[in-house]
């Protein structure tokens, strides 16, 4: 089974393209440490942070993993490698707002809630089923792809 995380209210990026890569980040960053921490525990996550606070308590001391960089890439490419991530494996497969996975739809069901540019030139196309975000193939996703692989290496 793959590791779960729960960010912390500072690493809100570093949520967001862990979501890019496919893992599971839960980020509520109007909880407060107490909230967090119970809300990880209940959940079987692990909470990742910068805050030498958070980890002073006492279920968090021995169930999270401490951030050490000041830029999302750099702490991306920490969290990858210490948990060793295929940053491609699962790319784009979980909604970057609300972290559910997402699920194939055919392009007749969102033929209303696209572009018809988009409509008339993409063929896959996903749905986050909790928010109902709608996702695509396009340049915003080879971009990603591009930073990605410049950040890691592949």
């Amino acid at each position: 089974m793959e590791q779960r995380f729960f960010a912390d209210t500072m690493l809100g990026k570093l949520a967001r393209w862990l979501r890019v890569v496919g893992c599971d980040v839960a980020y509520v960053p109007a909880l407060d440490d107490a909230e967090l921490v119970a809300r990880a525990r209940e959940e079987g996550r692990l909470i990742l942070t910068r805050d030498t606070l958070l980890i002073r308590r006492r279920w968090a001391r021995e169930h999270h993993f401490f951030i050490v960089g000041d830029h999302w890439r750099d702490q991306l490419r920490q969290v990858v490698t210490a948990f060793g991530i295929d940053p491609f494996r699962h790319i784009l497969t979980r909604c970057l707002e609300c972290n559910e996975p997402l699920r194939d739809v055919v392009m007749t069901a969102v033929a209303d809630r696209v572009p018809p540019y988009v409509h008339e030139t993409q063929e896959l196309f996903r749905e986050c089923p909790a928010c109902g975000r709608i996702y695509w193939g396009g340049t915003h996703r080879e971009r990603m792809v591009a930073e990605l692989e410049k950040l890691l290496g592949e």
